[in-house]
């Protein structure tokens, strides 16, 4: 445990680097749109924004750098799930919500060819998803997953046994697993920072190190001035919880990482996954994992899911304890890995609604709009927010009309706040706690049901 670098901020990071400074803002601006956070989301917009209008003045603020938050921390999955869809199925009809998830497909493609189109290398594989069940309840919830998504539309995910899931990565114990062509894997950092060049390329202002304390309509106010512009755009994801009036919006879920050192070619024999998908679970408190393009393992869990306060983290580092319940789940996929170093290990925080739904909103009365609450699926889900947003404010500016983006039934949803605390994070531990003692009897008291008490989190949380 001692060799493992915990913290400074991810192994992306270590990786790549941290991006060379850019100015705070140097005193009162205006601009025609305000952004306010610095990571997928907001520099997506802004780089479609500009895309479709170039004369508009677009101000992006940052309040470290850019990709300091989930944008350079996540697994690297760009991939088609969307956090609400079920829910948005019961408000709007099963159309409505199929039409999201149509969306979501293309947005992996969408994502893919922007990239290459702008000459970002960001370690993209098109790889597609394996989600894997190891156990009897699993393998139901697998079954299950698999038939609902077919019933969104999809039509080439594919279903297989434990022999065709072997062939592919060889998890043990592995019963069944299934695919779907609409995810790849990516270095998320690279990505991000390729993502600010190209955005300033095109003539948009990136100020960094300019923490936003409120935001207000036609107003982003920082200690080193005040952003005046028709339209502020909240893009701060797991960290809108520190804005001013915004504590009880989203919650700030924590979700934890490590990577390995590079493995052998012989290692890498043993284990397969010549296909670089990216590795889900169907356990309650799943997993999440890539093949990297140096090749190391990146896995990831939640660890410790909340801190006190809607607290968000120090830097990346993570509790000990963590390190070592996602070592367990490495070796558990795969045991022969049982000695493998443990590189680096990091966290980082998502934004979580209270039912669980991903949002894009304009406020036409007061010009102020945001997207977020991606619960984890943000790679992917911030690029359609982000064209969901150009389409909102060019609508409102009248430079055009309606879209087929600006009628997807996540535009504009309304949701109540969180409980204060205690509540909130007695809730949340509570319910993680449950996902965990769920997973362990389902691990030693093999049944296809899943134990009552994970149905009822659910139920409870607002995840379903």
């Amino acid at each position: 445990m001692s060799s493992t670098i915990n913290g400074g901020i991810s192994y992306w990071y270590a990786d790549h680097g941290t991006p060379a400074p850019r100015e705070p803002l140097p005193g009162d601006e205006s601009a025609d749109v305000c952004i306010v956070g610095g990571g997928y989301t907001g520099l997506w917009t802004a780089y479609y924004l500009k895309k479709a209008a170039p004369f508009l003045r677009i101000t992006v603020l940052e309040q470290k750098f850019c990709g300091y938050g989930a944008s350079g921390r996540n697994g690297g999955w760009l991939y088609n799930g969307v956090a609400g869809r079920d829910r948005y199925a019961r408000l709007h009809g099963k159309e409505a919500a199929t039409r999201l998830q149509e969306a979501m497909n293309d947005t992996v493609t969408e994502v893919i060819e922007t990239a290459k189109a702008e000459g970002i290398d960001a370690d993209i594989h098109h790889g597609g998803v394996l989600e894997v069940a190891y156990t009897p309840a699993q393998l139901a919830r697998l079954k299950e997953f698999h038939a609902t998504e077919l019933a969104y539309g999809e039509k080439d995910r594919t279903l297989h046994g434990a022999r065709e899931t072997a062939d592919r990565i060889r998890v043990a114990g592995a019963v069944g697993s299934t695919w779907t062509p609409h995810g790849a894997r990516l270095h998320p950092v690279k990505l991000v920072k390729g993502l600010a060049s190209a955005v300033e390329a095109l003539g948009v202002t990136i100020h960094e190190s300019t923490p936003v304390t409120e935001i207000k309509p036609k107003h982003a106010i920082t200690p080193y001035g005040t952003v005046r512009a028709p339209y502020v755009l909240r893009c701060t994801e797991g960290f809108t919880a520190s804005l001013k009036g915004q504590r009880r919006t989203w919650l700030p879920m924590n979700s934890s990482m490590i990577a390995t050192k590079p493995l052998s070619a012989a290692q890498w024999e043993s284990i397969g996954w010549e296909g670089r998908e990216t590795l889900g679970d169907m356990a309650h408190a799943y997993m999440y994992a890539q093949r990297t393009a140096d090749g190391r393992i990146a896995l990831g869990g939640r660890g410790v899911p909340y801190r006190y306060g809607s607290k968000t983290d120090n830097n990346g580092r993570t509790q000990p304890a963590t390190i070592e319940a996602l070592r367990e789940i490495l070796t558990r996929f795969f045991p022969q890995l049982a000695g493998v170093e443990v590189a680096h290990a990091w966290s980082g925080v998502l934004g979580v609604p209270r039912d669980w739904c991903a949002t894009v909103t304009l406020d036409r009365a007061t010009g102020l709009g945001w997207a977020g609450g991606y619960v984890g699926s943000g790679v992917a889900t911030a690029n359609l927010a982000a064209r969901t947003l150009r389409d909102l404010v060019q609508q409102d500016s009248g430079q055009a009309g309606p879209t087929d983006l600006t009628t997807l039934p996540w535009v504009n949803h309304k949701v109540r706040k969180w409980e204060p605390e205690p509540l909130r994070w007695l809730g949340v531990h509570s319910m993680y706690a449950t996902y965990r003692h769920a997973d362990h009897k389902e691990l030693t008291t093999p049944t296809p049901h899943s134990p009552h008490l994970a149905r009822l989190a659910n139920r409870l949380s607002g995840r379903h």
